[in-house]
Protein backbone atom coordinates (compact mmCIF):
# COMPACT_ATOMS: atom_id res chain seq x y z
CA UNK A 1 0.00 0.00 0.00
CA UNK A 2 2.58 2.82 0.78
CA UNK A 3 6.57 2.36 -0.01
CA UNK A 4 9.03 5.06 0.33
CA UNK A 5 12.66 4.94 -1.67
CA UNK A 6 15.10 6.89 -0.28
CA UNK A 7 12.51 9.72 0.56
CA UNK A 8 13.66 12.79 1.81
CA UNK A 9 12.00 16.36 3.09
CA UNK A 10 13.29 19.87 3.76
CA UNK A 11 11.78 22.56 4.80
CA UNK A 12 13.84 25.34 3.76
CA UNK A 13 13.25 29.62 5.21
CA UNK A 14 15.02 32.56 4.31
CA UNK A 15 17.94 31.65 7.55
CA UNK A 16 18.02 27.94 8.04
CA UNK A 17 17.29 24.29 5.87
CA UNK A 18 16.04 21.78 8.48
CA UNK A 19 15.82 17.81 7.29
CA UNK A 20 12.76 16.38 8.88
CA UNK A 21 12.85 13.49 6.70
CA UNK A 22 16.34 11.79 5.62
CA UNK A 23 16.59 8.77 3.60
CA UNK A 24 13.74 7.02 4.60
CA UNK A 25 12.83 3.43 3.11
CA UNK A 26 9.53 2.10 4.55
CA UNK A 27 7.34 -0.41 3.18
CA UNK A 28 3.71 -1.20 4.79
CA UNK A 29 1.61 -3.55 3.43
CA UNK A 30 -2.30 -3.67 2.96
CA UNK A 31 -3.87 -4.50 6.17
CA UNK A 32 -1.62 -4.08 8.56
CA UNK A 33 -1.08 -1.92 11.74
CA UNK A 34 1.88 0.15 12.44
CA UNK A 35 3.38 1.94 14.84
CA UNK A 36 5.63 4.80 14.64
CA UNK A 37 7.53 6.28 17.36
CA UNK A 38 10.34 8.20 18.15
CA UNK A 39 11.12 11.39 20.50
CA UNK A 40 9.51 15.04 19.78
CA UNK A 41 11.08 16.25 16.49
CA UNK A 42 12.22 12.98 14.99
CA UNK A 43 9.66 13.44 11.98
CA UNK A 44 6.90 11.60 13.24
CA UNK A 45 4.38 13.92 11.83
CA UNK A 46 6.25 14.90 8.89
CA UNK A 47 6.12 11.02 7.84
CA UNK A 48 2.27 11.31 8.79
CA UNK A 49 1.60 14.43 6.15
CA UNK A 50 3.07 12.94 3.84
CA UNK A 51 1.62 9.31 3.88
CA UNK A 52 -1.52 11.50 3.94
CA UNK A 53 -0.88 12.98 0.90
CA UNK A 54 -0.70 16.52 2.82
CA UNK A 55 2.49 17.03 1.83
CA UNK A 56 4.82 16.25 -0.78
CA UNK A 57 8.71 14.54 -0.09
CA UNK A 58 11.57 16.94 -1.09
CA UNK A 59 12.70 14.32 -3.15
CA UNK A 60 13.27 10.08 -3.50
CA UNK A 61 10.21 8.16 -3.97
CA UNK A 62 6.70 8.19 -2.57
CA UNK A 63 4.28 5.15 -3.46
CA UNK A 64 0.40 4.78 -2.40
CA UNK A 65 -1.59 2.77 -3.89
CA UNK A 66 1.22 1.17 -6.42
CA UNK A 67 1.31 4.89 -7.77
CA UNK A 68 4.16 7.04 -7.55
CA UNK A 69 2.86 9.94 -6.32
CA UNK A 70 5.45 12.29 -5.09
CA UNK A 71 5.23 14.93 -7.89
CA UNK A 72 1.35 15.04 -7.46
CA UNK A 73 -0.41 18.38 -7.40
CA UNK A 74 -2.59 19.63 -4.28
CA UNK A 75 -5.61 18.52 -6.37
CA UNK A 76 -4.79 15.07 -7.35
CA UNK A 77 -3.45 14.33 -3.70
CA UNK A 78 -6.82 15.57 -2.80
CA UNK A 79 -8.69 13.29 -5.29
CA UNK A 80 -7.02 10.77 -4.32
CA UNK A 81 -6.60 11.32 -0.51
CA UNK A 82 -10.29 11.53 -0.18
CA UNK A 83 -11.43 8.24 -1.79
CA UNK A 84 -8.89 6.65 0.38
CA UNK A 85 -7.71 7.73 3.44
CA UNK A 86 -8.89 8.98 6.95
CA UNK A 87 -7.46 10.97 9.58
CA UNK A 88 -7.98 10.13 13.30
CA UNK A 89 -5.98 13.21 15.72
CA UNK A 90 -4.92 14.01 19.60
CA UNK A 91 -7.26 16.89 19.12
CA UNK A 92 -10.33 15.46 17.86
CA UNK A 93 -10.35 18.25 15.21
CA UNK A 94 -14.40 18.04 15.23
CA UNK A 95 -15.76 21.13 13.74
CA UNK A 96 -17.66 23.06 17.14
CA UNK A 97 -20.63 24.51 15.13
CA UNK A 98 -21.65 20.76 13.67
CA UNK A 99 -23.76 18.64 15.63
CA UNK A 100 -22.21 14.63 15.66
CA UNK A 101 -24.32 13.25 12.53
CA UNK A 102 -22.62 17.08 10.67
CA UNK A 103 -19.30 16.13 11.31
CA UNK A 104 -19.60 12.11 10.72
CA UNK A 105 -21.58 13.03 7.36
CA UNK A 106 -18.79 15.45 5.92
CA UNK A 107 -16.10 13.85 4.42
CA UNK A 108 -19.48 12.24 2.16
CA UNK A 109 -20.61 15.69 1.29
CA UNK A 110 -17.21 15.93 -0.32
CA UNK A 111 -17.53 12.88 -2.07
CA UNK A 112 -20.73 14.05 -3.62
CA UNK A 113 -22.81 10.50 -2.41
CA UNK A 114 -26.73 11.23 -2.16
CA UNK A 115 -28.28 12.06 0.63
CA UNK A 116 -30.27 8.68 1.08
CA UNK A 117 -27.05 6.85 1.14
CA UNK A 118 -25.44 9.42 3.34
CA UNK A 119 -28.06 9.16 6.02
CA UNK A 120 -27.28 5.29 5.87
CA UNK A 121 -23.80 5.59 5.94
CA UNK A 122 -23.86 8.02 8.78
CA UNK A 123 -26.39 6.23 10.85
CA UNK A 124 -24.57 2.67 10.33
CA UNK A 125 -21.42 4.02 11.49
CA UNK A 126 -22.92 6.52 14.56
CA UNK A 127 -24.43 2.61 15.70
CA UNK A 128 -21.52 0.40 15.76
CA UNK A 129 -19.69 3.30 17.55
CA UNK A 130 -22.21 3.37 20.42
CA UNK A 131 -22.74 7.20 19.62
CA UNK A 132 -26.18 7.12 17.77
CA UNK A 133 -27.54 8.51 20.95
CA UNK A 134 -25.36 11.71 20.80
CA UNK A 135 -26.28 12.43 17.24
CA UNK A 136 -27.72 15.87 17.93
CA UNK A 137 -25.51 16.81 20.60
CA UNK A 138 -22.38 19.46 19.98
CA UNK A 139 -18.52 18.26 20.55
CA UNK A 140 -18.33 20.31 22.93
CA UNK A 141 -21.45 18.36 24.58
CA UNK A 142 -19.43 15.57 24.58
CA UNK A 143 -16.88 14.06 26.93
CA UNK A 144 -12.99 13.25 25.25
CA UNK A 145 -14.13 9.79 25.04
CA UNK A 146 -17.58 10.21 23.43
CA UNK A 147 -15.42 12.52 20.86
CA UNK A 148 -13.14 10.60 19.93
CA UNK A 149 -15.81 8.27 18.80
CA UNK A 150 -16.76 10.82 16.55
CA UNK A 151 -13.76 11.36 15.31
CA UNK A 152 -13.22 7.49 14.43
CA UNK A 153 -17.04 7.85 13.10
CA UNK A 154 -15.51 10.34 10.51
CA UNK A 155 -12.64 8.86 9.56
CA UNK A 156 -14.13 5.54 8.81
CA UNK A 157 -17.35 6.79 7.30
CA UNK A 158 -16.46 6.56 3.74
CA UNK A 159 -14.39 2.97 4.14
CA UNK A 160 -11.33 4.26 3.10
CA UNK A 161 -8.21 1.55 2.60
CA UNK A 162 -5.80 3.82 5.03
CA UNK A 163 -6.56 5.31 8.56
CA UNK A 164 -3.82 7.77 9.63
CA UNK A 165 -3.78 8.10 13.74
CA UNK A 166 -1.68 10.51 15.25
CA UNK A 167 -1.44 10.06 19.35
CA UNK A 168 -5.08 8.97 19.20
CA UNK A 169 -5.66 8.44 23.00
CA UNK A 170 -3.12 11.18 24.02
CA UNK A 171 -5.94 13.42 24.94
CA UNK A 172 -8.26 10.78 26.78
CA UNK A 173 -7.56 8.47 30.06
CA UNK A 174 -7.07 4.85 30.25
CA UNK A 175 -10.03 3.67 30.07
CA UNK A 176 -11.45 5.98 27.07
CA UNK A 177 -7.92 5.00 25.51
CA UNK A 178 -8.34 1.54 25.59
CA UNK A 179 -11.69 1.47 23.83
CA UNK A 180 -10.00 3.52 21.10
CA UNK A 181 -7.47 1.78 20.62
CA UNK A 182 -9.61 -1.35 20.22
CA UNK A 183 -11.79 0.38 17.75
CA UNK A 184 -8.40 1.06 16.12
CA UNK A 185 -7.49 -2.78 16.19
CA UNK A 186 -11.36 -4.40 15.11
CA UNK A 187 -11.17 -2.46 12.03
CA UNK A 188 -7.77 -3.79 11.38
CA UNK A 189 -8.97 -6.58 11.67
CA UNK A 190 -11.81 -5.93 9.33
CA UNK A 191 -9.12 -5.30 6.88
CA UNK A 192 -8.46 -1.58 6.93
CA UNK A 193 -4.58 -0.47 7.21
CA UNK A 194 -3.80 1.57 10.21
CA UNK A 195 -0.74 3.84 10.69
CA UNK A 196 -0.32 5.32 13.68
CA UNK A 197 2.11 7.82 15.74
CA UNK A 198 2.15 7.60 18.98
CA UNK A 199 4.52 8.09 22.24
CA UNK A 200 2.67 5.45 24.50
CA UNK A 201 4.14 1.85 24.54
CA UNK A 202 1.47 0.75 25.67
CA UNK A 203 -0.50 1.50 22.23
CA UNK A 204 2.63 0.97 20.29
CA UNK A 205 1.74 -3.06 21.19
CA UNK A 206 -1.41 -3.41 19.74
CA UNK A 207 0.46 -3.14 16.63
CA UNK A 208 1.94 -5.72 14.20
CA UNK A 209 5.19 -3.75 13.66
CA UNK A 210 7.01 -0.60 15.50
CA UNK A 211 9.25 1.60 13.51
CA UNK A 212 11.17 3.96 15.21
CA UNK A 213 12.64 7.29 13.91
CA UNK A 214 15.19 9.47 15.27
CA UNK A 215 16.33 12.73 13.61
CA UNK A 216 14.68 12.11 10.40
CA UNK A 217 16.06 8.39 9.78
CA UNK A 218 14.36 4.79 10.87
CA UNK A 219 16.59 3.63 13.20
CA UNK A 220 14.90 0.19 13.96
CA UNK A 221 11.79 -1.95 13.13
CA UNK A 222 10.21 -4.68 15.09
CA UNK A 223 7.72 -6.74 14.25
CA UNK A 224 5.39 -8.10 17.30
CA UNK A 225 3.79 -11.07 15.41
CA UNK A 226 4.08 -12.42 12.38
CA UNK A 227 2.08 -10.70 10.14
CA UNK A 228 0.43 -12.26 6.93
CA UNK A 229 -1.48 -10.55 3.91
Amino acid sequence: MIKTVNMRKIYTTEEVETTALNSVNIEINEKEFVAIMGPSGCGKSTLLNVFGLLDNPTDGEFHFLEQEVSKYSERQRANLRKANIGFVFQSFNLIDELTVYENVELPLLYLGISSNERNKMVTNVLERMQIMHRKDHFPQQLSGGQQQRVAVSRAVVAKPKLILADEPTGNLDSANGEEVMNILTQLNEEGTTIVMVTHSPHDSEFAHRIIHLFDGHVVTENYKEKFHV
